[in-house]
This record gives C-alpha cells, sequence and structure tokens, in this order.
C-alpha cells in the first residue's frame, strides 16, 4: 500500500481503522513520513503504541482513539483504508470536500463504489484500489495561448472524469479530450480537422489552471463562471 501511494517523508498519512498499527509503523520505519492511524477500538490503540514504542518510532507517529466517519483527517496527504465497502462509501464525500487535491487514497480490497479507481493492482489474491483526489473543474476556463487567442472551456465533472465543450475566440470548437489526475489536467482542442490539435497541460492551484512548462497555455487558466 505505501509503494502504490509512492509515500515519501513530506507525506502525512492517516491509517483509518488502523488496528494494530503496523501500517503507520511502517510508513514512519521505512519511508520518513508523518503517520496517525485512526481505530474505534482502544484495546487496538494500545497495540498499536506498543508497536510504535518497540521500534522507536514514536516521534513519527501517533494514535488517535476515534469515530472514523467523524475524525478530522483533513491534513492528510496519504490515506490508507482497510474497511467495509459501506464504510468506505460513507468516507467518499468527506474524501472528495475535505481533502486537498492531489492527496492519495490506497484500500484494501475494497472499492468506493460509483468513484472509479485511478489505478488498480492484484494482491494476494485481492485488489489495491488507488484514487487521487481530483481538483474541482467543474465551470467555464479561460486563459490565452501562445498563438494569441483566447482559449475557452466548459467542464462537466463526475468525480475524475470530465467532459465539456471549447471555444478559440467566441468560436466552438472541438474538445478532444479532457483528462485529470489530481492538480494535473490535460486538454486537447482542434480548431478544425485541417489544423494540429494543441495541447495544455496544466497545474490547479489555488483555484487557478497554471501552465506547465513548455506548455502552449501563456496565461493562467482562470474560472469565468461555475
Amino acid at each position: 500500500m505505501l509503494k502504490m501511494a509512492d509515500v515519501t517523508t513530506s507525506d502525512v498519512l492517516y491509517d483509518l481503522g488502523c488496528g494494530d498499527g503496523r501500517i503507520v509503523v511502517a510508513a514512519a520505519m521505512e519511508r520518513g513520513a508523518h503517520a496517525v492511524g485512526v481505530d474505534m477500538d482502544p484495546r487496538r490503540i494500545a497495540e498499536a503504541n506498543k508497536l510504535a514504542e518497540m521500534v522507536d518510532v514514536g516521534d513519527r507517529v501517533q494514535f488517535i482513539q476515534d469515530d472514523l466517519l467523524t475524525v478530522d483527517f483533513s491534513d492528510a496527504t496519504v490515506v490508507t483504508l482497510y474497511l467495509l465497502p459501506s464504510l468506505n462509501v460513507k468516507l467518499k464525500a468527506r474524501i472528495l470536500t475535505e481533502l486537498q487535491p492531489g492527496t492519495r487514497i490506497i484500500a484494501h480490497a475494497f472499492n468506493m463504489g460509483r468513484w472509479q479507481p485511478d489505478a488498480k493492482r492484484a494482491m494476494g489474491g485481492v485488489y489495491l484500489y488507488k484514487w487521487v483526489v481530483p481538483a474541482p473543474l467543474q465551470g467555464t476556463w479561460e486563459w490565452l495561448s501562445d498563438n494569441g487567442k483566447v482559449y475557452r472551456v466548459t467542464l462537466d465533472q463526475t468525480f475524475q472524469m470530465l467532459s465539456g465543450t471549447a471555444w478559440i475566440d467566441d468560436e466552438q470548437v472541438e474538445l478532444l479530450e479532457a483528462k485529470i489526475l489530481g492538480t494535473r489536467v490535460r486538454l486537447v482542442i482542434q480548431a478544425s480537422v485541417t489544423e494540429e490539435p494543441q495541447v495544455f497541460m496544466s497545474c490547479y492551484q489555488e483555484g487557478v489552471l497554471l501552465p506547465a512548462i513548455d506548455s502552449k497555455q501563456v496565461s493562467a487558466g482562470i474560472r469565468i463562471s461555475d
């Protein structure tokens, strides 16, 4: 799970339903991350604290006895889950609204209902599922291209799935592709069948779409309507 999430020293990992704390301890020992385990069972929390003390990672881990559905985990950059499908689905709304875009979610064995994973991997007869919290892109965006023209897209969003319509200088054109992974956005727009498609790569940050290096987009993409 840690490998699939690509956990690093800069991450804050929350393991919801941490049990004996082994994932939390491994995140601290193997990846140098700050890790927090949450469980409702005080006996499991005691076991987890004992394990952390045994391997001397107490300064990088914390265990909390709390309700998984209400505990504050908004500072997480990685969340790991080994919960029943019903709990995963109940957590989904909080994950999408309270966590920052780009946060990685790894679930063991069970998925998130209609929210399809960005990746899955077989492990020991079960699947691990990975989601990356998508930036909120619903609405109309506008930016300036390196050809001096104003590009505009209206995007409809369901989880990480995007569709929509594009314009160049107020003339409707073809939106060939709209993809998002966390904060990274790729839009492919074609003015006509005789012209090469234009590829725009950007990164969502603080409510705007910042152009990637060497992108044809020369100004930040601004949301002009919801």
